[in-house]
């Protein structure tokens, strides 16, 4: 893997076509005349180094400094005992050294090559091919240098791509399990706090408790089958605005008191509203765990082209951690969600005592938007 990430290799069968491309390209050069060596020499040494030149591009994946030096060589040895010939195959290798190795590194590749496959031509005083040769050096690594950086390109992408969606799955597991799990604990200290004075509301506590865990397991099931299927799940639905009185009854269950008021009306879009449940869903969770509080309430307002969505409860604002309360994946998670729907996300200690979450979600944005 080179330095910008990206692994370019040669398969085996690109190998062997390189080997036997180099041979049959090369072969016509022993029926020119040679310039030096005489007829049979001439002919001898560029067997020699067509061989050579074989054997170093067989090795050109594993060795691709090594196997292109020989072949820039060879070709500079063709140039020289057979000058109406050329340098061969170097300007294949050159591409796909450049293709194969980061810019950085391939550069002196070019340098090389510049030297090997002009040098004979200027010291012949063939000036026409010496420049037709630095030409198309350039173009050749320029082509392979490309070709790289279209392929980093694509690795990035793909791995940004990857990145996003575990980050997408660590948001909806935590929002899926965060406040079911938080209720059910409560309930199940309550449950443990009362059994042996009221055994009825105990089991009351544990029915609640059963409850919570069996809506854990629906949303659970839910998520993975939108995980495992590319055009989502069919059968249960996503949670909406409609389901935020249910959600604030689970709360009243474990104890926060909960008052859930909407204004306005209008269509709002899936994405928004499940953004919207999840925002509320991880604000009642917290005001839940860290409040240590008696209420909350929760508006939902259709303001123009927005849905607002305010939740404030009457906790201690002032106890750890009050700046950040839920300061795990709670507060972040919401913020992300709010920047991935267009809108803008605020929260805080309650002027009047408290704590407040804020966000405001746009609705024309998002109306074509996924969750």
């Amino acid at each position: 893997m080179g330095g910008d990430g990206y692994t370019a290799r040669l398969a085996p069968k690109w190998r062997r076509l390189l080997v036997i491309g180099s041979v049959a390209v090369s072969a016509p050069m022993l029926s020119f005349e040679p310039a030096v060596l005489g007829a049979v020499g001439a002919r001898v040494v560029a067997v020699v180094l067509m061989a050579v030149q074989a054997a170093a591009l067989f090795w050109l994946d594993a060795r691709p400094r090594g196997a292109a030096a020989i072949v820039l060589a060879a070709g500079a040895g063709f140039q020289v005992l057979f000058p109406a010939f050329g340098p061969g195959v170097a300007f294949v290798v050159l591409c796909t050294c450049a293709w194969m190795r980061p810019a950085a590194e391939s550069l002196w590749l070019l340098g090389l090559a510049v030297v090997a496959v002009c040098g004979p031509a200027l010291v012949q005083q063939r000036w026409l091919p010496a420049g037709l040769w630095l030409v198309a050096c350039l173009l050749a690594w320029s082509w392979g240098a490309q070709a790289r950086a279209r392929g980093a390109r694509r690795v990035a992408e793909r791995r940004q791509a990857a990145l996003e969606e575990r980050a997408r799955i660590a948001r909806e597991l935590h929002d899926v399990l965060s406040h079911t799990v938080s209720v059910m604990v409560v309930q199940a200290a309550a449950a443990d706090d009362i059994f042996e004075v009221n055994p009825a509301k105990a089991r009351e506590a544990v029915r609640r408790t059963e409850e919570a865990g069996r809506q854990a397991l629906a949303e659970l099931r839910w998520f993975l089958r939108t995980v495992r299927e590319d055009d989502g799940a069919e059968g249960s639905p996503q949670p909406s605005l409609d389901d935020l009185e249910r959600l604030a009854e689970s709360v009243r269950g474990a104890g926060l008191a909960v008052e859930v008021v909407r204004e306005g009306s209008g269509p709002v879009p899936t994405a928004v509203q499940l953004g919207a449940y999840r925002i509320v869903q991880e604000a009642l969770t917290n005001a839940l765990r860290h409040a240590q509080g008696s209420t909350a309430i929760v508006r939902v307002r259709i303001d123009g082209e927005a849905l607002v969505v305010h939740v404030r409860d009457d906790g201690n604002a002032g106890a750890s951690p009050s700046a950040n309360r839920g300061s795990g994946q709670g507060l972040a998670g919401m913020r992300e969600r709010a920047s991935l729907l267009g809108g803008t996300f605020s929260a805080g200690p309650h002027p009047d005592g408290g704590f407040r979450v804020e966000a405001r979600l746009p609705i024309g944005a998002a109306s074509g938007g996924a969750a």
